[in-house]
């Protein structure tokens, strides 16, 4: 069904906009969105992924190729450590099924398991980046100075575009022709 529905373009439109976007608004708004000690992080993708799995109304769309291709596009582009995000992305695309799976469909459902994903996400990231000696700020610091200000920023984007996203998807998933 879903080569047959608009979403066949909408979609990888969508998702081709929400990565120029996180690098272009981290990048524009960098003495906003980094200004010391605090960082917070543009999780437009994640956003983008999250809101397809709640609106795609029954129309099957290949989450987990998409958030994979996303993944190298987002690490070639912006991480330094190929394959962080081409595995984190499918593996939140995979949470946010399971815990919708426990849970009736609404605004404050998506957006409790965004928060969820959001927390994993960059909880995770930053657990690479600790590893591999990219990052050296303790734990206490992160969740103050990075985790908070990130929930923040996308916790914003969620409510000012959940309401257009789902507009964007009942518009592409009717069966009627304009």
């Amino acid at each position: 069904m879903y080569r047959l529905s608009r979403l066949k373009y909408v979609f990888p439109i969508g998702l081709f906009v929400c990565l120029f976007l996180d690098g272009s608004l981290s990048h524009v708004w960098a003495p906003l969105f980094f200004r010391f000690p605090y960082s917070m992080m543009s999780e437009l993708v994640l956003l983008w992924l999250v809101l397809s799995y709640f609106f795609e109304n029954g129309v099957d769309i290949p989450l987990i190729p998409f958030s994979i291709a996303a993944g190298v596009v987002a690490d070639l582009y912006s991480s330094g450590v190929l394959g962080l995000y081409m595995v984190l992305f499918p593996c939140i695309v995979a949470l946010t099924r399971l815990l919708a799976h426990y849970f009736s469909d609404s605004f404050l459902t998506a957006i409790m398991i965004f928060f969820i994903d959001i927390v994993v996400f960059a909880t995770v990231n930053y657990c690479a980046y600790y590893m591999v000696g990219i990052t050296s700020v303790n734990f206490g610091d992160y969740l103050a100075f990075s985790l908070a200000p990130t929930l923040a920023l996308n916790l914003i984007y969620f409510v000012v575009l959940y309401w257009p996203i789902q507009s964007l998807y009942s518009w592409a998933t009717s069966e009627k022709t304009a």
